[in-house]
């Protein structure tokens, strides 16, 4: 048993810092995460699709409060997703790094909240395919983060 019970020592840890209410989200630079549609429209043009889906998915705005700039480039991201063929997602998917394969869940879960005219069942192949290489820590990893596309 505690011979000196009213001593505070022990308290030396601010827990009104973790508090949900102080959190401060991070300040970024609005002009750092730009797609520019122009490049990616010539990629796409050239046949180059999984060029154009590492450029839109490396340089998405995760971190941006801009709605315009998210709505601009998730209108870019499924213009390239809708150019893939079914027999062509699979390959596309192998060739991003990992952490664009959860952007890319992140849009994917977007296009289902917002589908692109007839892109249902494009979209459930690309979840599939993106699942098979990402697992289940993909899909927990884009609904646990607080930072949307």
């Amino acid at each position: 048993m505690a011979k000196n019970t009213t001593s505070t020592q022990f308290r030396k840890v601010d827990v009104d810092q973790y508090n949900e209410d102080n959190y401060v989200e991070e300040t970024i630079d609005e002009q750092g995460d730009v797609i520019n549609e122009s490049e990616v429209i010539a990629l796409l043009n050239s046949g180059k699709s999984v060029d154009a889906l590492k450029l839109v998915l490396s340089n998405a705005p995760v971190r941006s409060k801009n709605v315009d700039l998210k709505n601009k480039a998730f209108k870019i991201v499924c213009r390239v997703i809708l150019s893939f063929k079914s027999s062509q997602i699979e390959d596309a998917v192998s060739k991003i790094n990992d952490s664009n394969v959860d952007v890319l869940m992140k849009y994917i879960y977007r296009a289902f909240a917002e589908p692109p005219d007839n892109s249902n069942a494009l979209l459930l192949s690309w979840h599939e395919k993106v699942f098979a290489r990402g697992k289940a820590g993909c899909i927990i990893r884009v609904l646990t983060d607080r930072r949307g596309v």
